[in-house]
């Protein structure tokens, strides 16, 4: 207290002009340089000392909400991340079980198509044995009615012509020519 009433009284008091160095104290000065101060702090604190808080409150509200609407969409963001892991694991269980049954249909599939290609693989053999095996009786019919013609007609020859035993055989060879030329 003692040390504020000596300041104020050099200051007021107008002192010796004292030309001292840029280091020396001048008591007069500080005390005019604090009072300067304190008028200033108090004309901020009055005219923009609000404006500069609710300014700053504005922002640091703003920071905050931004930081709030930043946590929520990371927040929403990992949801919807475990969302499409999830869906993702769920369609590719799901094109699993399609390629699964596809398979399976497909050696039924391929199955059937083999009984089925068996089946007429067999049929034909079947229709080509009983072609054959009517072709080689009709043949066999053909063959014996031509041997029965072949035996009537000789014997027709024979009788009407009544030869001895050469000329027979060689009348019966002479009408094989005759037929295997026909």
């Amino acid at each position: 207290m003692e040390l504020l009433s000596y300041v104020l009284v050099l200051a007021f008091s107008g002192g010796e002009a004292v030309q001292g160095g840029p280091l020396d104290v001048n008591p007069g000065l500080i005390l005019w340089t604090v009072v300067t101060f304190i008028f200033l702090l108090l004309i901020l604190k009055k005219i923009a000392w609000k404006p500069i808080l609710n300014s700053l409150n504005e922002r640091e509200n703003i920071i905050k909400e931004s930081l709030e609407k930043a946590e929520t969409a990371r927040k929403e963001a990992e949801l919807l991340i475990a969302d499409n892991k999830v869906a993702m694991r769920k369609a590719e269980e799901e094109a699993q079980k399609i390629v699964d049954q596809s398979r399976e249909y497909a050696e039924k599939l391929k199955g059937q198509i083999l009984d089925e290609s068996k089946l007429a693989a067999k049929k034909m053999v079947e229709d080509a044995t009983s072609e054959i095996e009517r072709k080689n009786a009709e043949a066999f019919t053909k063959l014996k009615d031509q041997v029965a013609e072949i035996a009537i007609g000789a014997a027709e020859k024979i009788l009407k012509e009544n030869l001895d035993k050469p000329q027979q055989l060689k009348l019966v060879d002479k009408y094989l020519d005759e037929m295997n030329k026909n």
